[in-house]
């Protein structure tokens, strides 16, 4: 699909395959050391169908993490009967708690240091010369939202492909050679009435599945470019998209 592949969304935003089991966990509210693997799962191959939808690159480490669950999945359904003694029986999910638990504590300790970067960098200007190209790229990286997880992003997308796509029958390949612009140019037309609009309302009339792809990255675009912003009222409510101000 041409869309996908003149603009790409680079995976670094959503932190890879950790981070998103992170996001279940914390969102079914379940215990990180007792995790219901077949749950989790089940929720976790809803997501990277939606990534694989959006034709992503370097999507691997989610399949090799998909693949992780499914085996532990198995591995806890299978009959202990053989083993004599319940103690001696190894819980599968030791080693991705371990895993869940450091990358946590990374994460924790990035967002904190971060922090403190932004209080004492509004309070001493920096010193050397500072490329503006180099600047640029670096934000360029980042989709900046507010109160929006992109995993909340990414699972109204994928609620939508589903309600939008449930009746019809098989997969078409279309080509589909609209630039990301021209797409962009159609979702600031509907943002710029006043009022903000909802993610859902974006997409109303919308029923072809190239078309709801090239929304969905254009919107992302313009939320990098600060041309749009989204916010959230409630938790899993339907996001607002907003001009940006």
């Amino acid at each position: 699909m041409e869309i996908t592949d003149n603009y790409k969304v680079d995976l670094d935003i959503y932190n890879g395959p950790v981070d998103l089991l992170l996001y279940l966990i914390k969102k079914e509210e379940v215990n990180i050391y007792d995790i219901p693997i077949s749950r989790i799962t089940e929720h976790y191959l809803h997501y990277v169908d939606a990534l694989q939808t959006l034709d992503m690159n370097n999507i691997g480490d989610f399949l090799i993490m998909a693949a992780t669950l499914m085996y532990i999945k198995s591995y806890m359904l299978l009959p202990k009967t053989e083993m004599k003694d319940e103690d001696e029986i190894e819980d599968p999910r030791t080693s991705l708690v371990k895993q869940l638990l450091e990358y946590k504590k990374y994460k924790e300790t990035s967002i904190v240091l971060s922090h403190k970067a932004d209080h004492w960098g509004r309070k001493w200007k920096r010193l050397y010369y500072e490329n503006p190209l180099e600047t640029a790229a670096e934000n360029e990286e980042k989709i900046p939202l507010e109160g929006v997880s992109l995993w909340d992003l990414l699972q109204k997308f994928s609620d939508l492909m589903s309600q939008t796509l449930f009746d019809v029958q098989g997969r078409t390949i279309v080509y589909d050679d609209t630039p990301v612009k021209d797409y962009m140019e159609a979702v600031l037309l509907r943002v710029q009435q006043g009022a903000p609009v909802s993610f859902f309302a974006l997409f109303e009339g919308i029923r072809e599945r190239h078309r709801i792809i090239g929304f969905f990255l254009a919107l992302l675009e313009l939320v990098r470019q600060n041309k749009v912003r989204i916010e959230q009222p409630l938790n899993y409510s339907d996001v607002q998209i907003f001009l940006y101000n």
